[in-house]
């Protein structure tokens, strides 16, 4: 019997699966909890419904719990996130055009990151000089992954993200239609709207996040910190329930299955939320590609695959990494959302506890084997280093 009722918010996106199995499996039953999914469409209507409690836990950001806890550009909210809900998922997604163009202005294959991002800067120069408007690109949020990843990548190639190139804000279930009415020029966004636009014929996925960033924390399961400090069983009864929906997503055995629950009509989960007027549904065979990380790129069909595209918990991705936190932080500094100092660091690295997830599951091993020495494996620019965040921006052409 539920002794337990809580209500999760959470967007339309491949890694809310965790939060999405756990429910339908019977995973947070087991544990005494009666869980009510909402579905919202954009990151501020989540972070402003955990913040003053209408929600008891959201599927969040990582960065917008950096923001909420620093109290930049909203009120100060501190948050606190035990678990990961995903690891990677994003991938930059342009127009066939684009693309076109970028073939015809790159030295070498543009498969290679630093290849395309200086492609891109010869095409954004050309346009300058052609006297056209600048290319425009989505990104979900101001404080999100989304921005940081696509500046990341653009600024390796000499464009300025602020002065190059238009940065909107787009809510990430309108990414695909912007694509298609030209009101972008590309995305970068979560699965499943990558896949969506290649399969409508309308964009081509230039690059997993991975192919940037090996291992990029991305979702969290996020709470207020006050409401976790005052529910710490409950705390621990949410971490060992989606911990055994993350399992279960990434048993090879039970990924038809788990694609088809996230897809299936009539329920709480991916397709149901995915079917809003005027919106394609999208079946369980794109979930299946990005649960899979083999993607379509291309409408031509062209395939590429990743066992990095998507981890939701192998490779120790639910367990939350106060590095992944830190590099978030200092892309904020980096680009003029944040200030630099040592209190700001240490507020932000107090967002993940990893510290709660251990005691939920006492004596689960770290499964960091392979992975980047630094925590990140960027692919441009020196190693980081959390503790000398001064050092590690000192060195980049472009910055704030």
């Amino acid at each position: 019997m539920w002794d337990v009722r809580l209500k999760i918010g959470f967007i339309p996106l491949a890694d809310a699966a965790a939060l999405i199995v756990a429910v339908d499996k019977g995973f947070t039953a087991q544990e005494g909890l009666s869980i009510e999914l909402v579905r919202e469409v954009s990151w501020s209507n989540i972070r402003d419904k955990l913040n003053v409690g209408v929600f008891d836990a959201a599927h969040l950001i990582a960065p917008i719990a950096i923001a909420s806890t620093l109290g930049l550009g909203h009120v100060r909210v501190p948050i606190v996130a035990p678990f990961g809900l995903g690891v990677n998922g994003n991938a930059i997604t342009i127009t066939p055009a684009l693309h076109a163009a970028m073939l015809a202005a790159a030295d070498g294959n543009i498969i290679d990151p630093i290849v395309s991002a200086g492609a891109l800067k010869r095409v954004v120069e050309a346009r300058k000089a052609k006297g056209m408007e600048p290319l425009t690109f989505g990104m979900t949020f101001p404080f999100s992954t989304h921005n940081y990843h696509i500046r990341f990548w653009m600024a390796a190639g000499g464009v300025d993200p602020d002065e190059d190139v238009r940065l909107v804000v787009l809510p990430p279930p309108y990414m695909v239609d912007s694509l298609a009415n030209g009101h972008v020029d590309g995305f970068c966004v979560g699965a499943p709207w990558n896949s969506v636009a290649v399969d409508l014929g309308i964009g081509i996925i230039l690059h997993f996040v991975c192919d940037i960033l090996p291992r990029a924390a991305e979702k969290l399961l996020a709470f207020r910190a006050r409401w976790a400090e005052e529910n710490p069983d409950v705390l621990r009864r949410l971490v060992r329930a989606h911990r055994k929906a993350a399992a279960f997503i990434e048993a090879p055995a039970n990924r038809e299955e788990a694609a088809a629950i996230l897809a299936a009509p009539n329920r709480i989960d991916v397709a149901s939320i995915l079917a809003m007027p005027n919106r394609a549904d999208v079946a369980a065979e794109v979930i299946g590609r990005t649960l899979s990380g083999r993607l379509k790129v291309s409408p031509d069909g062209t395939v590429r695959s990743s066992d990095r595209y998507l981890m939701v918990g192998r490779k120790s991705a639910a367990r939350p990494d106060p590095v992944q936190v830190a590099w978030l932080y200092a892309q904020m500094v980096r680009w003029g959302q944040a200030p630099l100092s040592a209190e700001h660091l240490a507020l932000a690295k107090s967002v993940v506890r990893p510290d709660l997830y251990d005691a939920a599951l006492p004596g689960e091993e770290l499964d960091l084997a392979g992975e980047p020495a630094d925590g990140i494996g960027a692919f441009t620019g020196p190693a980081f280093n959390p503790d000398d965040i001064a050092g590690y921006l000192s060195g980049w052409a472009i910055r704030r």
